[in-house]
């Protein structure tokens, strides 16, 4: 079957991903909008039943920082999240493709790989939409995130008529 024939939300039951429940928004916002074929998320925070799942800004060395395997694994939380945003406005199965990510990394002086942080996002994407999951992407490094976030993803999916 091709990506584009998919059930995406199969998909995640045959990789053991159940998607959380659309985070609610901390400021006047919406998860996710849609414009045309275009969802737009807002945002999304390494969220977990409502709590930040990780604080800090990510660094290589120091003690008392969330380590980049850490900010990697909260990127992929964070993916998470942007997907139940879009589930909750237009349903999974709508995406035609992934067509680009955003991420923020809070980093600490000196930290530069913020790419491979932002990787958790797009792995994730990768593994539930295979090559339709393929995207453009930005991974920045900033001074601070909502909450001490480390980490904060959004992206933007094409979606088919429904």
């Amino acid at each position: 079957m091709s990506d584009t024939q998919r059930s995406w939300s199969a998909r995640l039951a045959e990789l053991g991903i159940e998607l959380p429940k659309v985070v609610a928004p901390l400021g006047v916002y919406y998860p996710a909008v849609r414009s045309g074929n275009t969802v737009y998320t807002s945002g999304q925070l390494p969220m977990v039943d409502g709590e930040l799942a990780v604080h800090g800004k990510v660094s290589e060395g120091a003690e008392g920082v969330v380590r980049p395997e850490q900010a990697r694994d909260a990127a992929r939380l964070c993916a998470l999240n942007a997907l139940a945003a879009v589930n909750g406005l237009v349903g999974l199965d709508a995406v035609v493709r992934v067509v680009k990510v955003t991420g923020f990394v809070a980093s600490a002086p000196g930290f530069t790989g913020q790419p491979g942080v932002i990787n958790g996002a797009s792995d994730l994407l990768g593994e539930v939409f295979g090559t339709a999951g393929h995207h453009a992407r930005s991974a920045v490094g900033v001074a601070e995130l909502p909450l001490g976030a480390p980490v904060e993803v959004e992206i933007i999916v094409e979606v088919g008529d429904i």
